[in-house]
């Protein structure tokens, strides 16, 4: 499978660019598709990014593909990683909503291309701030099931580590998750919390003793204070403030931890990429397992608790939360979420309140230009975005197989045919034939002539990954003799 990073030259993108490479997340045969802006300083950035890599993991390094445009973005999954940052400066506190103002556009624009260009099976991990807003906006275009934000699943490693610290073990041997809203509305859902080797009373112990007899409905008042202290100790001694941080329960340092090292002006992008690079990992290899992620919901909560998130009049809570969800190698397919304490529900709730205006006074309206070419289906209607339906492709004659014809000049190399094969295979489209022609261009390029079968849509999607590669110069797709086409169809 192929991964795209939609701003790779930022502080965030660039560091899971890195990740991607180090961690060996893609094998050599694999497309890692570096993606800036034409015109900017992206746009160069991207092939310095790209000739750096190399340089450190040649050995290892998967094809390492440029783009600079929505419509060249091209992967299985894709990273979502461009737009405006908060500054990183003491003093300055992130304005959510000025981030949504500039962002939503941003954002639009991409899901508006996967949806006109992709293949109709991209996962979307968001990792763009609010991202609770990119969330809306990507699954309001591409479907809800394949997008999910990765926040909620970074506030819960940090939740993890600040238990594992208190509890004197090594975070794996701690579980527990956070939902809500990224960033100070974050919900730690201590309901959820497990420790390996702890039996049902240790672990209520342990809990009871971390949470120092309070509950979450005095987080909010908590969080503003804390804030307020540090600022006053930064001014100071940065290192008494972190030193500060330190004395606090675990649920109040895993917001203002991170507040703090923003302030500092170090930023978050080491925690932040790796957070993003773990999701990525359990997609690709095709497992399942229980994350934390923003996603946009559909009545999934309906009868977990009571309040607005059940709806007062009795609907189902839809649009976009952070919660626990089943996440493998198409997307994330349920929720995990018993009843929850009291004090757990209103948080989410009012999280719930927050994302929703924010969503409504920032979704950007959907690109309804007539494209001639398929829209991936959307999701559950979302606060602020038009309504739709379903999480699939339409189906219909547009949708429907029909036999192609590829002819693509390589250069004549190893590698070139095992890069070629490779993007077929990981779309999950065989050869009808394969044939190779004697090479030209002084002996340096060959042709290679590929039939298949596979939807206009999949082709498309296919002729842009091929055309990207680095050993390949030019690339024509065309029907097969005896397909006719009609109103975006194969007919016969």
């Amino acid at each position: 499978m192929d991964v795209a990073v939609v701003g790779a030259t930022g502080d965030v993108g660039r560091q899971v660019c890195t990740q991607i490479v180090e961690r060996r997340v893609l094998p050599p045969t694999a497309r890692l598709q570096l993606v800036g802006r034409a015109g900017g300083a992206s746009g160069r950035a991207v092939h310095g990014l790209r000739a750096d890599l190399v340089d450190a993991y040649d050995e290892h390094a998967p094809l390492l593909d440029v783009a600079h445009s929505p419509e060249d973005v091209t992967a299985d999954v894709i990273v979502v990683a461009a737009g405006l940052t908060p500054p990183a400066r003491t003093g300055a506190d992130p304005d959510r909503r000025v981030l949504a103002a500039t962002n939503g556009a941003v954002l639009a624009e991409y899901a508006d291309a996967i949806a006109r260009h992709g293949s109709g099976h991209e996962v979307v991990v968001v990792v763009t701030n609010p991202v609770e807003l990119g969330v809306a906006v990507m699954a309001e275009r591409l479907g809800r099931h394949r997008v999910l934000g990765m926040g909620a699943w970074l506030d819960t490693l940090r939740f993890r580590r600040e238990l594992a610290v208190e509890l004197g073990v090594r975070r794996h041997r701690v579980g527990g998750f956070v939902g809500g809203q990224h960033g100070e509305d974050a919900v730690p859902l201590w309901s959820t919390v497990r420790v390996s080797g702890l039996d049902a009373d240790e672990r209520a112990r342990a809990v009871a003793a971390l949470r120092r007899g309070r509950t979450l409905d005095a987080l909010p008042d908590e969080i503003a204070a804390a804030k307020t202290e540090l600022a006053r100790v930064a001014a100071e001694d940065m290192g008494a403030a972190f030193d500060l941080i330190d004395t606090w329960p675990a649920d109040l340092r895993l917001v203002t931890r991170p507040w703090m090292t923003h302030q500092s002006g170090a930023k978050t992008p080491a925690g932040t990429a790796s957070a993003t690079v773990d999701l990525l990992e359990v997609i690709l290899d095709g497992r399942e397992i229980v994350v934390a992620g923003q996603v946009a919901l559909d009545g999934e909560l309906e009868g977990r608790f009571d309040g607005k998130l059940s709806g007062p009049d009795g609907a189902p809570h839809r649009g976009v939360l952070g919660v626990p969800v089943v996440l493998g190698p198409g997307g994330w397919t349920r929720v995990l979420l018993d009843d929850l304490p009291d004090d757990e529900a209103r948080r989410l709730t009012h999280a719930a309140d927050g994302i929703e205006r924010m969503v409504a006074a920032s979704t950007v309206p959907r690109d309804d230009r007539p494209a001639g070419r398929e829209r991936a289906g959307t999701g559950a209607p979302v606060p602020g975005a038009s309504t739709a339906t379903g999480d699939r492709a339409p189906s219909g004659r547009a949708g429907a197989e029909a036999a192609w014809v590829a002819t693509v000049h390589g250069l004549d190399q190893p590698g070139t045919l095992t890069a070629l094969t490779g993007v077929f295979s990981t779309r999950g489209v065989s050869f009808d034939s394969l044939a190779t022609e004697p090479v030209d261009d002084d002996g340096r390029a060959g042709r290679i002539v590929v039939t298949f079968r596979a939807t206009p849509r999949r082709t498309r999607a296919l002729e842009r990954a091929v055309r990207r590669l680095a050993t390949v110069r030019s690339v024509t797709v065309e029907p097969a003799p005896g397909t006719e086409f009609s109103q975006g169809g194969p007919a016969r």
